[in-house]
């Protein structure tokens, strides 16, 4: 063990399931998603140089998906350089953003391992990497790929069937993926979610942004606000842990609003946008890509995703509040700020 500690290998259900997730879910962001976005706006505007430049990202995702795990996992250079390749192995051999996830963290964990142990540092750490990510991506990566694809199909064929009660757990489960310290956006991802169940993991993501600033602006002003409400509701983990009562107001927000956005007002989404919320408005800007831009998305959109979370999480917030469930402070957040 002494000898994995001092290589940086830690085993353990948080450095490969939050840490590793983490910073697989910064990796989509700086590739899939925000290439996505870009060549969206080069679609509507007709700007082709927009359209080339985001499918251009998006085509980097694997690589992007290896570099930032490594560098989450704090692997030494050439293992860094070396995971670009498994991560785009992992992608280009049929196994997705997951084939990515698995080939590049068994070969920077295996890389780790004998980095800086020969004369020859230089080739051996480097072609470790490179030939465990590419044999992990060709032989186990594709299996796991379409596991969470079929996975993820049953999810949107249960919304489809059962809308209302699948509709719920949908957004409840990737809302409160969202706010932990795991990825959702990865989630949504590796399952590849769509139609109602996007839409559904939408809202309960939307909800938690949302219902999140909204109940804490006694606390965080303006700027909490901001942060929290475009930027993650992760910033309150902290706080949960201390506070669980005050992850009930969104979390409920997200239970009552998934219906109707399964059943009488019916909205969808893709993998990319189901995952994120109102972080950067991606989830935002998915939704009108999958739904198209109109008056009637548009109402949808600010109801379900902005007004809807934030009146039902503020009316529940100051009702618990008074019942002394939520007492001042509990939801102050640090920004980095004084």
């Amino acid at each position: 063990m002494s000898f994995l500690e001092k290589k940086g290998i830690r085993i353990s259900a948080k450095t490969y399931l939050v840490d590793a997730l983490s910073y697989m879910a910064l990796g989509l962001f700086s590739s899939l998603i925000i290439g996505l976005i870009i060549k969206t706006i080069g679609e509507q505007l007709h700007w082709p140089l927009f359209v080339e430049m985001g499918q251009l990202a998006m085509d980097l995702m694997g690589p992007a998906i290896g570099a930032a795990i490594a560098v989450g996992l704090g692997a030494p250079p050439l293992v860094i350089f070396a995971a670009v390749a498994t991560g785009a192995a992992g992608a280009a051999l049929g196994g997705g953003p997951a084939g990515s996830y698995v080939a590049a963290l068994i070969s920077i964990e295996l890389g780790k391992l004998v980095s800086k142990e020969t004369k020859v540092d230089i080739i051996v750490t480097p072609f470790v990497t490179i030939f465990t990510g590419f044999f992990v991506a060709k032989f186990i990566g594709p299996t796991i790929g379409k596991f969470l694809t079929v996975f993820g199909s049953w999810i949107v064929w249960a919304t489809e069937q059962k809308p209302i009660l699948m509709g719920i757990l949908v957004a409840t489960l990737m809302g409160l993926a969202l706010t932990a310290p795991i990825s959702s956006a990865a989630i949504a991802l590796m399952l590849d979610l769509s139609g109602l169940a996007a839409g559904a993991a939408t809202i309960g993501c939307c909800a938690q942004m949302v219902g999140f600033a909204v109940s804490s602006y006694r606390e965080n002003k303006i700027g909490g606000l901001l942060a929290i409400g475009i930027g993650t509701s992760m910033l309150q983990v902290p706080n949960i842990i201390r506070y669980p009562l005050i992850l009930i107001p969104p979390t409920v927000a997200g239970i009552i609003i998934a219906p109707f956005a399964t059943t009488i007002w019916p909205m969808t989404s893709n993998a990319a946008g189901a995952g994120m919320g109102t972080s950067g408005f991606v989830g935002q800007i998915m939704t009108f890509q999958t739904m198209g831009f109109s008056a009637t998305v548009l109402v949808q959109v600010i109801v379900l995703h902005i007004l809807a979370p934030a009146m039902i999480s503020l009316c529940l917030s100051e009702i618990m509040r008074k019942l002394g469930w939520i007492k001042p402070g509990q939801m102050l957040i640090n920004t980095g700020g004084k």
